[in-house]
């Protein structure tokens, strides 16, 4: 009986782009410690086990290609020939050539047949003797592979196969692989092997059985369960709702027995009608009380399915990782570009459903860092940077949230040029790219169709890419993007993302009488305040919160919905949530609970509600908003930006003013005042930040806040007071130390004023400004 290959096509096609992914990364590894013996023999066994497979289910030229590559590495581990970079790249093109051959093949095109050009270049690397290696002892690592594991395979037309079995396992080739230390080894003068005594033999490792299941079965079950975990919520809801019925039919039913006892001629119908009410009354709360220990159980249940349901779909960031090892290389190489590609957190785990989603994203901002970010070697040299650059990708877990950060040490990104290029393009006019932060300048090149590029290239410069990695990362995945950037020094990119996208933690909350969601990975903390605690500065509300100024901002006010229902309230419910490191106090009616809930997209119809991320089922299949974090911050910033702000800033004398203060939204408030009243301000994150600014510049007042990293604010003062042309600029500190001897240094430093933040007030701000440079 003739054997169906057809069964076996789909499973070869997965173990050979697995075998393709180690060869990938094993030659990349390979590159660092080009003498690991054993990082060379996988790498041959890899393609032996592909070779041996294909030639089994008759597919001759894949079979073909992954002997031309074994060929290859057979010489590099029997000391032939040297790995050298051709070798390498011409590795590197075998293994391109072979995912595109099974690409085709599960497209379902029968035996594509392998480049004759390529083998041709392959079988001259591995006879090449330009570069030989130097004499090595043989060892048995290092030994060729028999000619029993070398030899083609028999056929197997009419030949029934004991087992369904593709091809010998990983274990049972290598297995194979090893020579007889006895037939292969040369003599030795050690003691004879009779004499020698047997080694134990190590524990075997317990065998853990795996499964292939179709992706969208799976898919089908997270669904599933998702659905379930949000059944269970209003189940909860219900079960709450019964036990209040219950507590007002128990007065009720009081109050019946006390107005039937209240008369006099208390006869048995009525003492019936009192019984007949406690024993309904005892038979409701033990109903209620039963419902309530099930829904206790259920929910201990239904987290494990949960958990053990979502743990199914989590797999490890470095399947989206290492390939991008394999990109950075080969964009360095056709740019001359020496690149230090740095990866951590690869074992970090998200939903594949993500990770699937992110992979374009990172690959577009990595070319953004190759191209825009990293100089070239002159250029490097001259800023006295090493020569080779350094990009570094890594992950890690973050509030119930994942982290991955993008970084490079490049010359980061120009202000002022995405400020002249967002003008010259005309997407603001020029008073409001005045009027924003560096923050929101810089992430103007999220902005469909934005680039700063002077020449369009085949890596970047169309204005493609960052648009596309904002719309996925924030919109779709329901993340969050945040940029760090220091002209000079360098680019972090921070996405942050959900661990799954199949129930989200969200806090129920209403405004205005209705109800709406935020999602729990974007709050900070939620807290209630009275009403007095609440400032005003420049026109915008904020709170003092441990040391730290938060700008706050009715959510009613955000959504356009009437506010006549929080009139009159002597405490205020706050609700922090940020984006990025930028924090925002929300002011809300109530906040009615956390639940797990799936979140459904909009549909197409409403897909430009700004506001609204995604919608979910409340009670009584209700519709909930969630909304959207980025745009409650940028609809926050347009309603609280003081309208005459530009006109104020032309009719006074511009003065400049530096603020160094490693808290943003610090930074943010102090700048808002005092460009209120028509000073021109520049930020700085910390004090060295700061100082290397007043190098270039120089300002006509210092604000510096002392506990920073890098340099302290005392620091920066002494440091400024040591330069002759800052020798007699005032200084104003503001901190959060309000020590007798604090005051006392900052006074011994060189500072000119010292405000307390605990005792922070804008018109304090602004007359000690107006007091030391008018």
């Amino acid at each position: 009986m003739a054997l169906d290959h057809s069964k076996f096509i789909a499973r070869f096609v997965d173990e050979a782009r697995e075998h393709c992914s180690r060869l990938s990364e094993g030659l990349l590894n390979l590159e660092g410690s080009s003498g690991d013996t054993e990082l060379i023999n996988g790498l041959f066994r890899s393609a032996h086990t592909i070779k041996g497979s294909a030639k089994m289910i008759k597919l001759a030229g894949i079979a073909e290609l992954a002997h031309k590559m074994e060929d290859i590495l057979d010489a590099v581990r029997s000391g032939k020939i040297l790995l050298t970079t051709a070798a390498s790249n011409s590795l590197f093109r075998g293994v391109d050539a072979l995912l595109a051959m099974l690409d085709r093949i599960a497209a379902g095109e029968s035996s594509p047949e392998a480049p004759a050009a390529l083998c041709a270049e392959l079988a001259k690397a591995a006879a090449s003797e330009d570069t030989p290696a130097p004499e090595q002892p043989p060892s048995a690592s290092a030994s060729p592979v028999p000619d029993l594991v070398a030899a083609p395979a028999p056929s197997l037309e009419g030949v029934t196969p004991p087992a369904p079995a593709l091809a010998p396992s990983a274990e049972a080739a290598q297995e194979l692989e090893k020579p007889a230390a006895s037939q292969m080894a040369p003599p030795s003068s050690a003691a004879p092997v009779e004499n020698s005594k047997p080694a134990p033999s190590p524990a075997k490792p317990r065998q853990i059985d795996y499964l292939r299941i179709n992706a969208v079965k799976l898919d089908d079950l997270i669904r599933l369960m998702g659905e379930i975990v949000s059944e269970q919520g209003r189940f909860r809801r219900h079960v709450a709702h019964l036990r209040e019925l219950e507590h007002a039919t128990a007065l009720y039913l009081a109050g019946i027995a006390e107005l039937l006892g209240k008369d006099a001629q208390v006869n048995s119908e009525h003492k019936a009608v009192i019984e007949a009410g406690a024993a309904l009354h005892l038979s409701l709360r033990q109903s209620v009380r039963a419902l309530h220990d099930e829904s206790l159980m259920q929910d201990h249940l239904i987290t494990d399915l949960q958990e053990t349901s979502l743990n199914l779909r989590m797999q490890p960031l470095s399947t989206v990782f290492d390939p991008l090892r394999r990109t950075v290389r080969d964009l360095s190489q056709e740019h001359g570009k020496e690149i230090d590609f740095i990866v951590d957190g690869g074992e970090t785990e998200l939903d594949r459903k993500i990770i699937e989603r992110i992979g374009d994203s990172l690959m577009h901002m990595i070319r953004n860092s190759i191209d825009h970010g990293l100089e070239n070697a002159k250029e490097r040299a001259v800023s006295g940077k090493p020569l080779k650059g350094t990009i570094r990708l890594s992950a890690y877990y973050d509030s119930g949230c994942v982290t991955i950060a993008l970084s490079d040490d490049g010359k980061g990104l120009a202000a002022d040029r995405i400020r002249e290029k967002a003008l010259s393009k005309g997407l603001f006019d020029a008073d409001t790219l005045a009027r924003m932060s560096h923050s929101e300048i810089c992430n103007l090149i999220f902005m469909p169709g934005f680039s700063t590029s002077p020449i369009i290239t085949d890596l970047s410069g169309r204005g493609v890419g960052m648009d596309v990695v904002k719309r996925s990362i924030v919109d779709e995945l329901k993340g969050s993007i945040h940029t760090e950037t220091r002209e000079g020094s360098g680019t972090t990119f921070l996405l942050r993302l959900p661990l799954n996208l199949a129930v989200f933690t969200l806090f129920l909350t209403t405004v205005s009488d209705k109800t709406c969601a935020l999602p729990a990975t974007s709050i900070v903390e939620i807290l209630t305040v009275q009403q007095h605690d609440i400032i005003e500065i420049v026109n915008k509300r904020a709170i003092r919160l441990r040391e730290q100024i938060i700008p706050v901002e009715k959510l009613a006010a955000i959504l356009k919905l009437p506010q006549d229902g929080v009139q009159g309230k002597n405490e205020a419910v706050i609700v922090i949530i940020r984006n990025g490191e930028e924090k925002l106090g929300l002011i809300v009616d109530e906040i009615l609970g956390r639940e797990e809930m799936v979140v459904k997209p909009l549909p197409q119809h409403l897909q430009n509600l700004r506001m609204v991320s995604g919608v979910t089922i409340g009670e009584m299949n209700s519709i909930i908003n969630v909304l959207h974090i980025p745009e409650l911050f940028i609809t926050a910033h347009e309603i609280t930006a003081p309208a005459n702000r530009v006109a104020q800033a032309k009719d006074k004398l511009s003065r400049t003013v530096l603020v160094a203060d490693d808290s943003l939204n610090t930074r943010e408030i102090e700048k808002s005042i005092l460009e209120a009243y028509g000073y021109v301000v520049e930020t700085a994150e910390d004090g060295q930040d700061a100082f290397e600014k007043t190098r270039d510049i120089m300002y006509d007042l210092v604000i510096t806040d002392v506990e920073m990293p890098r340099m302290d604010g005392f620091s920066l003062t002494e440091r400024l007071r040591d330069d002759d042309r800052y020798r007699n600029i005032p200084i104003v500190i503001v901190t959060s130390l309000e020590k007798e001897s604090d005051k006392k240094r900052g006074i011994t430093v060189g500072a000119n004023a010292y405000i307390v933040k605990g005792a922070f007030d804008q018109s304090n701000l602004l007359e000690t400004v107006r007091t030391l440079i008018g």
